[in-house]
């Protein structure tokens, strides 16, 4: 409970430029392949990335899909 998330902070401590991009790239794939990469495919690695789609997904649109909310009238 006493864990404080500084997420603006470390955003801004992050670099953007097309290296730093680069390097962040690199890392994810190598943590890929280091933990995730399997020899033999299955669901669950499938329904990961499924998940993880609908969910980049879901984050992009959710202004609209929060005005499209029925509202309730009482």
């Amino acid at each position: 409970m006493d864990v404080k998330l500084e997420l603006p902070i470390w955003i801004l401590m992050q670099d953007f430029i097309p290296k730093g991009i680069a390097v962040v790239f690199q890392k994810g794939y190598y943590q890929y392949y280091k933990y995730l990469s399997m020899k033999k495919g299955n669901v669950a690695g499938l329904s990961m990335v499924l998940a993880a789609y609908v969910l980049f997904n879901r984050c992009r649109s959710y202004k609209e899909l929060k005005q499209e909310q029925p509202s309730e009238y009482h």
